[in-house]
């Protein structure tokens, strides 16, 4: 009899190793090195390419670079203005938050939705520069240059990978579609622009070397 209950206390400890070993190899499975979920319906993993990032941040740098974007992302404290992106004629200044200073602020001539007519001010609820403490500068940048500053967390505003995916769906960034009459809109539809955006983040946001 106590063979018999020592066999069995034998077998029980047997399959208790079993069954920690599976749960240990099912905990071990779920923590691959995976991107988290950017949205509940599609996880999406992190397959770096190298090529078709940058192919992929090319096209994003033609959209970046282009008046509808750029003008917003000036070198100085003056927003640029029209498809040549000349100083702002009524030379506003950025302020600390990037909405303007003292009298001439953003919102005084920005208004919630575009103005009507040909070259009126267009529009926004939130029609602001960068702020002055992170000035995300598009004027003059390379594509190396520009891609490195879009990751870098000092210089982006603090975001991460997924904040980054959803800036792309930001109001004021969206805007440069409806840039209002008399304004040429990016070069990618917006669309297009998201998609790219992302297939170069996901594919490991590589920068091109020049």
């Amino acid at each position: 009899m106590k063979f018999s209950a020592h066999k069995s206390g034998y077998k029980k400890t047997i399959a208790l190793s079993v069954i920690f070993l599976a749960i240990t190899i099912m905990a071990l499975a779920l923590n691959v090195t995976e991107t988290p979920p950017l949205n509940k319906r599609s996880p999406t993993k992190i397959l770096k390419d190298s090529i078709a990032s940058v192919t992929a941040f090319k096209k994003v740098y033609r959209v970046l670079m282009s008046p509808r974007c750029m003008n917003c992302h000036p070198a100085g404290d003056i927003p640029l203005q029209g498809d040549d992106s000349h100083l702002h004629t009524m030379s506003p200044k950025r302020g600390l938050e990037g909405k303007g200073l003292y009298a001439m602020k953003c919102s005084n001539c920005h208004q919630p939705s575009n103005s009507p007519g040909l070259h009126t001010p267009p529009g926004n609820p939130n029609w602001h520069l960068p702020p002055a403490n992170m000035k995300m500068i598009f004027q003059g940048r390379s594509p190396y240059e520009l891609a490195k500053q879009l990751i870098d967390k000092k210089q982006n505003g603090h975001k991460d990978l997924q904040q980054l995916i959803e800036h792309a769906d930001d109001g004021l960034v969206r805007s440069a579609w409806n840039p209002g009459p008399g304004r040429t809109k990016p070069p990618l539809s917006h669309a297009e622009f998201k998609k790219t955006w992302k297939e170069w983040l996901y594919k490991g946001a590589y920068a091109p070397k020049k």
